[in-house]
């Protein structure tokens, strides 16, 4: 090779490597450039004037949050929605910042979870913010060891890694706002338990200071497996909290009903009601309250304008702690050989 030749292919190789190296540079720059860049731009300052939130996800699964005259809605189902978890997520999209550029190619977003969530295999959610004058649509996808998540602003192809974590899911239930009632072990006197196949019992104390209730109903010869047996009981209505929520509807038939009245020291009485939805399904409950005593007419008139009307579902041990048997109360039943063993 001529000396010509090898001064030829050392400048282009020189010039190979320079391009490399500003590519590079340009790349790091292009990266560092969009680190702390504000991902739904405007939204902070406009949290106020949002009066919907969108979430859609894989299926055409959609809950809707909708502001109303006095709080926000699920408009799936005309309940109040979870406020503090609504904030949150307004606040974590507000302050939504780029970390780094991820893929642009859309044949690579289901590594990310940032394809339309309408693409078959989805498993990102999309989210769209309205206010009057301004809509802000984002797909979230998978989260970065959670700390962040992988997102893509709605009709722009780059997407990017953004902190912080945004979770948010496309279930009406689990945007409900979560409290159904709030009664005390400490306030309550007495229950009654009318529970389905089961005798009835009553438990009680005379004075709020008691440490245990006592139950009124055990059959001869049984006992309580400890003193305080009921007092699991009494925590039934202590931040009892739903699963979901339907409008009321007719209880079945051949539903075995059950019935539990809770009476405090202030004359306050909430009776609740409930049934499971076949016999392996789900636990509806309904709620009332009453006063018998004037002292408590308006905590009763406020216990009702919330739950009337309604149907709860509620976790099968919630279930479990307001229809308490009788039976569940009592220390098991010592059999006749146990008793009178034969001498060694």
């Amino acid at each position: 090779m001529s000396q010509r030749h090898l001064a030829i292919l050392f400048a282009v190789s020189l010039a190979v490597l320079g391009l490399a190296v500003w590519v590079a540079h340009r790349a790091q720059r292009g990266s560092a450039s969009i680190a702390g860049t504000v991902v739904l731009r405007g939204l902070e300052a406009n949290l106020n004037a949002v009066t919907e939130v969108r979430i859609t996800g894989p299926g055409g699964k959609e809950v809707t949050l909708v502001k109303g005259a006095r709080r926000w809605m699920v408009r799936q189902r005309d309940y109040p929605a979870d406020s503090g978890k609504l904030r949150k997520l307004l606040i974590d999209l507000g302050n939504l910042k780029a970390v780094a550029r991820k893929t642009r190619l859309e044949q690579n977003y289901p590594l990310l979870g940032v394809q339309s969530v309408s693409a078959p295999g989805a498993s990102g959610v999309r989210i769209d913010v309205v206010s009057a004058q301004h809509t802000w649509s984002l797909i979230v996808g998978h989260n970065s060891e959670g700390s962040g998540s992988y997102v893509r602003l709605v009709g722009h192809k780059q997407s990017l890694l953004a902190a912080p974590l945004v979770m948010a899911e496309a279930k009406a239930d689990q945007w409900l706002a979560p409290l159904i009632i709030d009664v005390h072990q400490k306030q309550l006197r007495s229950i009654e338990e009318r529970l389905a196949g089961e005798p009835p019992y009553r438990i009680e104390r005379a004075k709020a200071s008691a440490a245990n209730f006592r139950v009124l109903g055990i059959p001869p010869g049984r006992k309580l497996q400890s003193p305080g047996a009921a007092n699991a009981v009494a925590s039934a209505l202590s931040n009892l909290t739903l699963n979901d929520v339907r409008k009321a509807q007719p209880i079945p038939r051949d539903a075995r009903l059950s019935s539990a009245e809770f009476t405090t020291f202030d004359g306050l009485v909430v009776r609740v009601s409930g049934y499971q939805a076949a016999k392996h399904g789900p636990h509806y409950i309904e709620l009332s309250a009453r006063a018998v005593d004037p002292k408590a007419a308006a905590a009763a008139a406020k216990i009702n304008a919330r739950v009337h009307g309604w149907q709860y579902r509620i976790a099968g041990y919630s279930y479990r702690q307001i229809f308490q048997p009788l039976s569940g109360l009592l220390a098991p039943l010592q059999h006749a050989a146990a008793r009178h063993k034969p001498a060694a």
